[in-house]
C-alpha cells in the first residue's frame, strides 16, 4: 500500500491578505477554489510549481475573531536557494521575520516567517 501527501489545511481569516502573502511572499499559486456560498466559506489550494504538496486555505465567511492557533501545529517549510536575499526580501516586504538560524554547531539555514494568521512558515537553505 502506497500513500502520497495530499495537501494541509489551514484557517484564515483574511483569504486576500493569506493569498497575498502565499503567493507574493513565498512563490506559490492558487491550483483551485472551491465556493460554498450556501455553507459560507470557500476554499483555496496553493501549490508549488511541482504540485507535489498543497496548501488548503480555509475561509470561512463569518469568522469575526482571529483562530487560536493553539501549541500542536508548529509549521510549514519551503526550501530556497538564496536564503538571505529571501530573508532580507520577506523582512522589506513587513513580515514578521526571525533571525537566521542553524542547528547547534552547524551554520545559519534557516529562518521562520509568520503568515498573516500567525502561522510559522519555515524557510531552509536548499541542499
Amino acid at each position: 500500500m502506497k500513500y502520497k501527501l495530499e495537501h494541509g489545511c489551514i484557517r484564515v481569516k483574511d483569504l486576500e491578505k493569506s493569498l497575498d502573502f502565499y503567493e507574493k511572499a513565498l512563490g506559490l499559486t492558487e491550483v483551485k477554489r472551491k465556493d460554498f456560498p450556501e455553507h459560507k466559506f470557500t476554499l483555496v489550494y496553493l501549490s508549488d510549481e511541482d504540485n507535489n504538496f498543497e496548501i488548503e486555505l480555509t475561509y470561512n465567511y463569518d469568522t469575526e475573531k482571529p483562530y487560536d492557533l493553539g501549541n500542536g501545529f508548529s509549521h510549514f517549510a519551503l526550501t530556497v536557494e538564496e536564503l538571505e536575499e529571501s530573508h532580507k526580501r520577506h523582512i522589506a516586504m513587513g513580515y514578521e521575520v526571525g533571525d537566521l538560524r542553524g542547528l547547534p554547531g552547524e551554520n545559519p539555514m534557516y529562518y521562520f516567517v509568520k503568515d498573516p494568521d500567525g502561522y510559522a512558515i519555515e524557510i531552509i537553505r536548499a541542499r
